[in-house]
């Protein structure tokens, strides 16, 4: 047997890639800048192990409900295959998680089997196809965090009180929603999240309970008033829609 060493200094890099068509055919799709870069692909793709029943553990910056995880999954798999690798892999993957999540090892196996992904860690939070390409799975997709929180009910949220009539100052703030439209909700200085989650409501008829506030990647509670977000005249603030919208319910400001 060689070790690293020897290899490194006694063979050509280019032979293992020369004996392997799958190698070869990768290495012609990415950009291989060193002989290091050539063994370490070597070594990743040459090692495959079973997938592994420990569920990742990790603590979000944030406590974080269960709809704000949904939310956080949601948006990774809408947007992770628009960047790189194949949908098809992608679409397998997310159902390995999915099966992985569930305690069905078995048959997020048969699915990692199936579609000749390699996991040189047995995990898939890296994970590689048959032509190379490389996956990277977030840990939020295969577990909860363990500061997670209890969603809170509507009989919860009636406990805000409402604003004095016509108190603070009446602004405009700019919402993009996750159904992909964009407007300008009216609303006042002392509103508080909730009350602005009616507001939108009224005028696209999106249920209160269905909304997902953020601003900057910051989850926005239904208690927080407008006037203490601090956010910037025309930034935006991220509406995730988790229902279909419904016809506009009119309401009394």
């Amino acid at each position: 047997m060689f070790s690293n060493t020897d290899i490194f200094h006694n063979f050509h890099p280019y032979f293992y890639l020369q004996k392997s068509p799958q190698l070869l055919l990768f290495s012609q799709q990415i950009t291989l800048n060193t002989p290091r870069d050539i063994l370490e692909l070597v070594f990743a793709l040459g090692r495959n192990q079973p997938l592994k029943k420990e569920k990742p553990k990790w603590k979000s910056d944030y406590p974080m409900t269960d709809g704000q995880l949904r939310s956080k999954r949601d948006e990774f798999w809408d947007t992770a295959p628009a960047f790189e690798g194949r949908k098809e892999i992608w679409d397998a993957l997310k159902a390995a998680a999915h099966a992985f999540e569930s305690n069905d090892h078995e048959l997020a196996q048969a699915i990692i089997d199936g579609a000749n992904i390699t996991l040189p860690h047995g995990a898939l939070t890296e994970c590689y196809d048959e032509l190379g390409n490389r996956y990277q799975l977030p840990v939020y997709c295969l577990a909860p965090p363990i500061n997670m929180i209890e969603e809170k009910s509507d009989i919860e949220t009636l406990d805000i009180p409402e604003p004095p009539p016509n108190s603070g100052y009446e602004c405009q703030l700019r919402l993009r929603l996750s159904t992909g439209k964009d407007l300008k909700l009216v609303v006042r200085s002392t509103d508080t999240v909730f009350h602005m989650k009616r507001r939108l409501h009224a005028a696209e008829g999106v249920e209160p309970g269905s909304q997902r506030w953020f601003f900057s990647g910051r989850p926005l509670t239904d208690k927080m008033k407008f006037e203490e977000l601090k956010i910037p005249k025309d930034y935006v603030v991220q509406v995730i829609v988790s229902q279909p919208v419904q016809n506009p319910t009119p309401v009394e400001n």
